[in-house]
């Protein structure tokens, strides 16, 4: 534990990339095997399940210290970490523990089905005998993960250097559902065992934003072009006569999506399909909304498969009769694709839910940005540019896929709640809350709350709004406070879709602030009804 939370304090503290490597490579050289596999574990999100919810390790963190709870929570709200204020507010100790992070871990998973009082025992043990950076790191394990900026691409460079393995390799290595509490460190990095690879996806490749214009790019005829669909991007496996479905997020989903077991004995073995999940209503592509019908069900009944099905739009072929093809050129996977996506058209047991996602191919750049502009007609994002030539590579790189996404929606609205926000902001009110007019019953205009936001401001400008919201509170509703409408500001987002969820019968996806309109007075706010006239008239026919 003692080199782990060391571990996190060097990589804490440098933003540079380098000596965040040099610093996890020493470490993966240095610690014990087992420490090794969590240590991986742990910054590639596979923490285990969380023993002691927070609401309890603020009331006995509290009580440890000897303060009260309110000023415990203000002083959290300062600080902006959980686990950064309870190794503050405890008294320091000189001690050092010698135990391994392993044996800390182990003791946490046997810990959850254990009575509070139990807990608490082992939890002031601990708070009282490790150092304030031990005790902040062994807090930090309990609550969830770190944010130290450690990407996997990194963490995996630092793995090679360590190992004197290939990059690409590990990064295979490392994707798929693997226990840290039962893989060893030579099973899970230096073994090789085909078995281990019949489920395991490769490495989604991934594309930068494009911000220059796509003139940039060179000739129009190097490049192809396909419409960024708005669902799950997946990988869809076919070894072995068995199915496996990897989201991006590296969540094995397979059990979620049970329409896609007839690609067994209609996709050949040792296929590996890159596409798009997306809800597929009456024959047509749905919107995101409806695809969240289905995210998060454990189960999924006979009625909400028939209402909302979902299909495959794929655009690349990464693995073909067994082989990895990933280093074939785009064109060249492509006609692989196209190949297979004739030959299950002779099933029709798959025919509607596996569909391609069309190759665009223009003359010009100016035909290529006239498509983007159709993209939401499309029921897209906007348009994926992919180099004829580029090879279907590991992890975000610049040159040969690029997303060029369509301009966001915008709308002017009314600030009328705010919170405070996390880390750096803690102490600032940054996370906003928005409202648009309507007309109610009795014919008078009211603020109806539409969109949460809290990114967008400058620095200066998130000061300036936070000294304002202090001198303006209306109301405190714990950590929320209502403010007198006053402010303007311009919300950008996505997408757009009806929703019964909200109270104002509309969802938007990923709203953020674009503009303070320091020039408009609160009556020039937009109304929820020029909110609605943003949904696609499709959209609005599929939720009649």
């Amino acid at each position: 534990m003692k080199r782990f939370a060391e571990l996190i304090k060097t990589l804490d503290s440098t933003n540079k990339t380098n000596e965040k490597v040099k610093a996890l490579a020493e470490y993966f050289v240095m610690a014990n095997d087992t420490d090794k596999v969590w240590t991986i574990a742990i910054l590639s999100h596979r923490r285990p399940p969380r023993p002691v919810n927070t609401t309890l390790l603020r009331e006995w963190a509290a009580e440890l210290a000897n303060i009260p709870l309110w000023l415990f929570e203000e002083s959290y709200h300062i600080v902006g970490d959980l686990a950064e204020t309870i190794a503050l507010i405890i008294p320091s100790s000189t001690n050092s523990t010698e135990k391994s992070l392993t044996h800390f871990l182990d003791e946490m998973i046997a810990l959850k089905p254990k009575t509070e009082d139990e807990k608490k025992t082992y939890l002031f043990y601990n708070w009282e005998q490790l150092n304030y950076y031990e005790r902040f790191v062994f807090t930090k394990l309990i609550t969830g993960g770190f944010r130290i900026g450690v990407s996997q691409k990194l963490m995996t460079k630092a793995l090679a250097k360590a190992t004197q393995l290939d990059e690409d390799v590990l990064a295979y290595k490392l994707m798929g559902n693997w226990n840290p509490s039962t893989i060893s460190f030579q099973d899970l990095i230096l073994e090789e065992k085909e078995s281990d690879y019949l489920s395991k996806p490769y490495p989604f490749y991934l594309a930068y934003a494009l911000e220059e214009t796509p003139e940039d790019l060179g000739s129009v005829s190097n490049w192809s072009a396909e419409h960024k669909w708005d669902g799950i991007r997946a990988q869809v496996i076919v070894r072995n006569d068995e199915i496996f479905i990897w989201s991006r997020g590296e969540e094995l989903v397979t059990d979620k999506y049970p329409e896609f077991q007839k690609f067994i004995g209609n996709i050949p073995n040792g296929t590996v399909l890159d596409g798009e999940l997306l809800p597929y209503p009456n024959g047509e592509i749905g919107t995101f909304n409806d695809l969240q019908t289905r995210i998060g069900r454990k189960t999924v009944s006979k009625s909400l498969l028939e209402k909302t099905p979902v299909i495959l739009k794929a655009y690349d072929l990464l693995e073909w009769d067994g082989k990895d093809i990933r280093s074939k050129n785009y064109l060249e996977r492509r006609q692989l694709l196209e190949q297979l996506n004739k030959e299950k058209t002779k099933s029709r047991a798959i025919e509607n839910s596996f569909l391609l996602s069309e190759r665009l191919q223009f003359k010009s750049w100016d035909e290529v940005t006239k498509e983007r502009a159709r993209s939401r007609e499309m029921r897209s994002e906007g348009l994926m540019l992919k180099h004829n030539h580029s090879p279907y590579q590991v992890g975000r790189k610049k040159g040969d896929w690029w997303k060029w996404k369509v301009e966001p929606l915008t709308i002017d609205a009314v600030l009328t709640y705010a919170m405070r926000g996390h880390g750096r902001r803690s102490n600032l009110f940054t996370d906003y809350t928005f409202a648009l007019w309507q007309t109610n019953e009795d014919g008078e205009k009211e603020l109806v709350t539409f969109a949460k936001a809290y990114s967008g401001l400058t620095d200066t400008e998130f000061r300036e709004v936070d000294a304002w919201i202090k001198k303006n509170t209306l109301e405190r509703f714990g950590p929320v406070r209502s403010v007198t409408p006053h402010h303007v500001f311009e919300i950008a987002f996505e997408g757009i879709a009806l929703s019964k969820r909200h109270k104002s019968g509309v969802a938007t996806r990923f709203p953020r602030i674009l503009k303070w309109r320091k020039d408009k007075k609160i009556e020039e706010a937009n109304t929820l009804e020029d909110l609605r006239s943003l949904i696609p008239n499709a959209v609005k026919e599929s939720h009649k």
